[in-house]
């Protein structure tokens, strides 16, 4: 078997990604507690990967395939209600729907998931319903109620402070 490291798609692919301190700390256990190996491989030049297999090699996109498998498999054997099939690129389009639910900002969420073209973002990749419409329209209706409210008492200060002028 022949390890590659594949170019991304589109220019927009290569990027450098902002992560929050969790993240970090997360990435620095992993370093932490993976095994040293005797050599460390190099792929296309570079080395230091996160995950290695049984033989020290960089895991690849089938093991990861293969645990979530597993856990979804084990999961399944519990509960009653099934879990559908998950792969990682589920989990993009997972992580790209929150980050919209949550309000990002349409073009930093363009570039944190590498995409050249703001449709594939919000097009592709945000999936949206109906709860998450009605639950912006019911935003939408506190923000305006919350302003009128600072409307009325931003008209109230003015009006206590004509009481005050001096003539």
């Amino acid at each position: 078997m022949t390890l590659v490291i594949q170019e991304t798609k589109t220019h927009a692919g290569t990027r450098k990604l902002p992560m929050t301190a969790d993240v970090e700390q997360c990435f620095r256990a992993i370093i932490e507690d993976r095994p040293t190996p005797r050599i460390e491989r190099m792929v296309d030049g570079r080395s230091g990967f996160l995950f290695l297999d049984k033989d020290c090699l960089p895991e690849v996109a089938m093991h990861w395939e293969h645990r979530f498998n597993h856990m979804v498999k084990r999961y399944n054997d519990i509960y009653r209600v099934q879990m559908p099939n998950i792969t990682p690129h589920v989990c993009r389009h997972t992580y790209c729907s929150n980050q919209a639910k949550a309000g990002m900002n349409p073009k930093t969420l363009q570039y944190l998931m590498g995409h050249s073209d703001i449709g594939v973002t919000l097009n592709t990749y945000t999936h949206l319903g109906l709860e998450d419409a009605a639950e912006e329209l019911r935003r939408m209706e506190e923000a305006e109620a919350a302003r009128r409210e600072q409307e009325k008492l931003a008209g109230k200060a003015k009006d206590a402070q004509k009481l005050f002028n001096a003539v």
